[in-house]
């Protein structure tokens, strides 16, 4: 009771610094004659302070005001209809930013990295054979993930900044045989953008499956995932759908789907055990049932971001993100700096990357940046640290006045941040 009319007592008064104190010193004397060891941390007895920031990072994104509203809706329960209504419209939604028809399609209860996993541990089973592309650090990961699930792996190499050819390709499938084929669209950590026009014909012939990571690049660059016979395909939520992380788009081709239907053992997890996810989602055609306490207001988040998206037209979005990319692209040229991935046609639209210059510490401008101008970008990832800094333009934040901000605050970082005399 006593611990109730502290709180009550907080939510009643102003947040002046005399009141915090008198609050603290009451929790305090509560704690005295209490049974209780560990007094309530005082930072949660502090409003909740949030700073205003321009998130031109590799992810995530600023939020639109449209989607934190959705996202602050008073919850349903999972299995209402509403919801599942809800759910039905993400479907559709996903279906249109990846350009299919795939009925086993639906959201992972969990960020873009989540959805990597649930793919390669549906599709993967121990003993089978998988080809990782690693040019950056989410084919490492790919790597990494399909070890733990006792796949055998190997992994077709590139230098980060470049991108593989159809003969790289097909050189690996005929050498290794895989049943499953990974490769990444857009690697953020690198700012390569994946040609794939032809990889899934290629995968086919050689009895593979092509499973292709989005997540930075859906939204922003072409992708179609029927007519370029992409078996599963997944993205994130906080890029260009510019929702919170969350709830992540994946979808499964009918091949994939009677891989899986031929597994000899279930899938190690059963939270991202793709089976029971779909028929939650209603993509097998029959009644769903109760599988987890899904994040709802995530739901409705990513249903608004999906939404805007269709609003905005695909096309749109494409040349939208291309447009502003070649801006900042040329804008990075003039102030001396140098552009990581030398092909213009080879960069990513989404995330830039440049080199860090020469005498420069990455962390002093990443730093400049957010203390002096609010602005987030960052430094390299992988492979990639200490050699270039990423900067994000995603969905509402590719405009090209958000464009013309980053440069401006990059020219003062370059003007004031210490060079090193080495």
């Amino acid at each position: 009771m006593r611990c109730a009319a502290v709180l009550g007592a907080a939510r009643a008064a102003s947040s002046a610094p005399l009141f915090w104190a008198r609050l603290l010193g009451m929790a305090r004397r509560t704690m005295a004659t209490s049974p209780l060891c560990v007094p309530p941390p005082q930072g949660l007895l502090r409003p909740l302070a949030v700073p205003e920031r321009l998130l031109l990072g590799p992810g995530p994104s600023n939020v639109p005001p449209r989607i934190l509203a959705a996202g602050s809706q008073q919850l349903l329960g999972h299995m209402h209809p509403e919801v599942l209504q809800v759910m039905d419209e993400i479907k559709a939604g996903i279906q249109y930013a990846f350009q299919t028809q795939n009925r086993l399609t639906l959201a992972i209860s969990g960020t873009g990295h989540c959805a990597m996993e649930a793919a390669l541990l549906n599709l993967l089973e121990h003993g089978d054979t998988a080809l990782v592309a690693v040019n950056g650090i989410w084919g490492q990961r790919a790597a990494d993930i399909t070890r733990r699930l006792g796949a055998n792996v190997h992994e077709l190499l590139k230098p980060p900044g470049e991108y593989f050819t159809p003969w790289d390709i097909e050189e690996g499938l005929a050498r290794h045989k895989p049943s499953v084929f990974f490769i990444t669209h857009g690697e953020s950590s690198t700012g390569v953008l994946q040609p794939l026009e032809g990889l899934g014909e290629l995968c086919h012939r050689h009895g593979c499956l092509l499973l292709v990571d989005a997540v930075a690049s859906l939204g922003g660059a072409p992708i179609f995932m029927d007519q370029q016979e992409i078996d599963v395909l997944y993205s994130g939520s906080q890029k260009v759908l510019n929702a919170p992380p969350g709830s992540a788009p994946i979808s499964f081709s009918e091949g994939a789907r009677e891989k899986m239907m031929r597994r000899k053992t279930k899938p190690l997890s059963f939270y991202l055990d793709v089976g029971w996810l779909g028929n939650y989602w209603g993509c097998d055609g029959e009644p769903r049932r109760y599988h987890h306490t899904a994040p709802i207001n995530s739901f409705f988040s990513l249903r608004e971001g999906l939404a805007m998206l269709a609003e905005l037209g695909l096309e749109s979005s494409w040349e939208r993100h291309q447009a502003n990319c070649a801006k900042l692209c040329q804008g990075l040229r003039d102030l001396g700096l140098e552009l990581f991935v030398k092909e213009e046609k080879a960069r990513l639209p989404t995330v830039t990357t440049v080199r860090v210059p020469e005498g420069y510490n990455w962390k002093e401008i990443v730093a400049f940046l957010m203390d002096n101008h609010a602005i987030e970008i960052a430094g390299g990832l992988g492979a990639s640290v200490g050699q270039v800094l990423r900067i994000g333009l995603m969905g509402c934040n590719s405009t090209s006045s958000n464009v013309d901000r980053v440069l401006s605050a990059l020219r003062d970082a370059l003007r004031c941040c210490q060079r090193s005399r080495l």
